[in-house]
């Protein structure tokens, strides 16, 4: 991907992408905080940029993420505006891996709604060339949309029109003969199934990860856990009410997930409302990982494309997710109603589930707008009130596409160009299981870290962790740690490293272990002791 063409995915504007079941708001919406130049925004960040003038420009007001499913991710786009350093979200919530549309289907080509112009995007296929330049995992695996009656052609063969509208690529309605040849788990009872070789997974953890550090070496400052309470419009600036004071700007963007209403109702004249839409997802063992090589679907419906079942760039398997709405923005939580459900509707597609080594379950929100559409724009009765709400699935393939378009209209509003001297690469955690024998041992002599193994189920070591830690935005909690090593995402679910992660966690903080939480906030995992310490015993 040329310089010019990376500059898109940085404005500060990170779209809150909530795609199939996004995470929901760990305390209402989280924002970013602009230093004092020009603001710009960012994704549960603070996204910064050289000002125009003294002053305020944009903010960013963006939720915060819980563990849950999903994608939140964030693509931003750091285009070619003015003075520009970008930003974007730091959180992506999903434990494995997600899959990114192939600019697919389920609604006319042409013409019609705000999400099908932006899926008919190439945000596919721009995903592997900034997958390379920011080192997170990505793969073109396929996807195969599952016909089960022959009463139900019609509507494959609408989807697969709409694709070619939409400028799919290679895309193919295959008969049942072929469709069991590329997925041999698929049920007998399939008639046809549209395949969309374009198709592709990613990990978002590693992507908004890998977004955020970039955005911090061109510059972008973060804060999290601030919490937005109320806006005053007055001379051109909002002025932003939170919870550790107030701040100005002349923009706002509102990408605040399941609360991307709530925000947006204290200032609009015309009131928005978002569901939370749950989702519940099992997440299978790695030695489920070739069961399936291709992302099924089944024909989308009323609620969107139903239960999925899928790879992983992990080597895991996913199954979900479930369509429930309900009122509670915080609730993530599983039931065993969802997960019955689950289970059920992923058997009606695939045959022999092996559900039975599933080694976690969750649950995630993706926002739901009541009339199922993107809500992108400046916020009627709000000027310089800029909406990214109800971004729900496809919103992480939508990402550059919405993150463009946010931009440029940004460029227009505030005169912005492109930023000199951008870093457009960076280097992941290194993963010493992709090294040569020779190159693995020369490491270990050079950082003897590397050959300390803390967590067995991943082969997760001790230097990755410490690499997690110190680099730009690094890890400062449990699920920190794993999202950026996978340590205690293995079939002990953190079982026997989170002792020891923990330890490295407090050494290297130089914090105690009771202040080391699970994932910020009150999680701590430490509320206290139940034997004397070794002082205290030496003092009798």
């Amino acid at each position: 991907m040329t310089r010019s063409r990376r500059l898109y995915f940085l404005l500060g504007l990170a779209v809150l992408l909530l795609c199939a079941a996004a995470a929901a708001p760990r305390a209402r919406a989280l924002w970013a905080q602009l230093p004092s130049g020009e603001w710009i925004e960012a994704a549960d960040c603070v996204a910064r940029r050289e000002a125009p003038a003294p002053g305020r420009d944009a903010l960013h007001v963006r939720a915060g993420m819980r563990p849950a499913r999903g994608c939140t991710g964030t693509v931003v786009a750091e285009l070619r505006r003015p003075r520009a350093d970008g930003s974007w979200e730091v959180e992506a919530s999903f434990r494995g891996g997600v899959r990114l549309d192939a600019r697919l289907p389920g609604t006319p080509a042409e013409g019609c709604r705000l999400r099908v112009v932006f899926r008919a995007w190439r945000g596919s296929e721009l995903m592997e060339p900034l997958s390379r330049e920011l080192d997170f995992p990505y793969r073109r695996s396929g996807s195969l949309v599952v016909c089960m009656s022959e009463s139900d052609r019609p509507r494959l063969n609408a989807l697969y029109e709409n694709g070619v509208k939409n400028g799919v690529k290679e895309l193919e309605i295959v008969d049942a003969k072929r469709l069991h040849e590329l997925e041999p788990n698929v049920s007998k009872h399939a008639v046809a199934a549209l395949w969309a070789p374009t198709g592709g997974i990613v990990c978002p953890f590693n992507l908004t990860i890998a977004l955020a550090e970039n955005a911090f070496d061109n510059g972008v400052e973060f804060q999290f856990n601030t919490e937005v309470t109320g806006f005053t419009w007055e001379d051109g600036f909002w002025t932003i009410h939170t919870n550790h004071g107030d701040f100005e700007s002349r923009y706002v963007i509102n990408a605040a997930g399941v609360y991307a209403d709530v925000l947006h109702n204290m200032v609009s004249t015309r009131k928005l409302h978002i569901t939370p839409r749950r989702g519940d997802y099992c997440l299978l063992d790695k030695n489920t990982g070739d069961f399936v090589s291709h992302t099924i679907f089944q024909l989308p419906g009323r609620l969107g494309k139903g239960v999925l079942v899928s790879p992983t760039v992990h080597g895991n398997t996913i199954v979900g997710p479930t369509a429930i709405d309900i009122d509670d923005r915080e609730g993530t939580n599983t039931t065993a109603e969802g997960l019955n459900d689950l289970i059920e509707k992923a058997g009606a597609t695939v045959e022999h589930l092996p559900i039975r080594q599933t080694i976690t379950s969750f649950a995630g929100l993706r926002a739901h707008e009541d009339h199922h559409e993107f809500v992108i724009g400046e916020a009627e009765g709000a000027q310089q009130f800029i909406d990214c709400a109800g971004i729900e699935s496809p919103g992480l393939t939508s990402s550059p596409a919405i993150g463009l378009h946010v931009s440029e209209l940004m460029r227009d509003l505030m005169g912005l160009r492109e930023k000199a001297h951008f870093i457009a690469t960076r280097r992941g955690v290194l993963d010493p299981k992709t090294l040569s024998k020779e190159d693995y041992q020369q490491l270990i002599r050079e950082k003897p870290a590397y050959g300390q193994i803390i967590c067995r189920c991943e082969q997760v070591t001790e230097g990755e962790i410490l690499d997690a830690i110190h680099r730009p935005l690094g890890a400062k909690s449990l699920d920190g740690v794993k999202r950026r090593t996978r340590a205690g995402m293995g079939r002990c679910q953190a079982g026997f490293c989170s002792p020891r992660v923990m330890e490295i966690l407090a050494r290297e903080l130089h914090v105690e272990q009771s202040e080391i939480t699970k994932c910020g906030g009150q999680s701590r995992l430490i509320t206290g002791t139940n034997k004397d310490s070794i002082g205290e015993v030496q003092a009798k």
